[in-house]
């Protein structure tokens, strides 16, 4: 995987994509908890939007370039999916999609990372995410597929999760064995759930659509106690984080023993650490 970008799921395979969980698993019993890069000996910098003039006075292409000459990889972070498409083509250093419009496959590493650490195996297992089919949910059907697991969405109409990754998962679920379903019935969707999962119905961005969002999505999609009790005995809550309390998640259950939500957060560290091992 050496010298190989990181923009979408899709671009590896299983195998692979195993192979990094694996990674991040050995470095997380066997490294101290530090940033992800200072662990493996690395130096990271942050540069801003005005530090770097992205697609101002600069071009994507022209960054990317320059960039290249100082660093050994580049993790950014993006509004326009077609930024990090750009940065990778003029770049000669790897680049990661830390987030962007479409998708957040790092997170989604996190994820399965702490799924497999819950549960034991991730095939089979099913997955209900709750709430606005965004670029989370885009990636997180594109990775439970990958790995047989059912997937179940439920969302109101017109938050739907983008085709192109629902045709994907499907595609994914063929081969893998595994079922994914875009529902509008929550309580449908969490039935025999192992996994229940939410994001915040109001992301970056969206200010100006917030009252049209919420009345859309609460209280009907809020993951309250009612709800997550719909799923199966023993399963956990997930939540990329940061969430917005009694919006689309009651506290009593992000709160709660079965919450797995700490757990995800601090396992970005690793998932990002066992990426970073194998790409750079």
């Amino acid at each position: 995987m050496r010298g190989r970008d990181f923009l979408e799921l899709q671009d590896y395979t299983k195998n692979e994509l195993w192979q990094i969980l694996k990674v991040a698993k050995k470095l997380k019993r066997e490294v101290a908890k530090k940033k992800a890069m200072e662990s493996l000996g690395g130096h990271a910098f942050y540069l801003g939007f005005n530090e770097l003039q992205l697609g101002r006075g600069e071009t994507i292409g022209d960054t990317a370039r320059v960039m290249s000459r100082y660093v050994d990889g580049i993790m950014a972070r993006v509004y326009k999916h077609s930024t990090l498409e750009e940065l990778a083509k003029y770049a000669d250093v790897p680049v990661i999609n830390g987030l962007s419009d479409l998708s957040h496959p790092v997170q989604i590493l996190a994820d399965l990372m702490t799924i497999w650490e819950k549960k034991k195996r991730l095939e089979g297992l099913k997955l209900a995410f709750i709430g606005d089919g965004n670029n989370v949910c885009n990636s997180l059907l594109v990775g439970c597929s990958t790995f047989g697991m059912n997937m179940s969405v439920a969302c109101p109409e017109g938050f739907e999760p983008y085709q192109t990754y629902v045709q994907i998962a499907k595609a994914n679920a063929e081969k893998s064995g595994s079922n994914i379903e875009i529902l509008r019935d929550p309580y449908e969707a969490v039935k025999n759930a192992d996994v229940v999962y939410t994001d915040v119905f109001v992301s970056m961005g969206q200010d100006a659509e917030k009252q049209r969002r919420l009345s859309a999505f609460f209280p009907k999609y809020q993951v309250n106690q009612e709800l997550f009790s719909a799923a199966s005995r023993d399963a956990i809550f997930m939540h990329d984080l940061p969430c917005h309390r009694e919006e689309e998640v009651q506290s009593a259950v992000i709160d709660s023993e079965r919450s797995a939500a700490w757990d995800q957060a601090e396992n970005r560290l690793h998932s990002t650490r066992g990426l970073l091992y194998l790409l750079l």
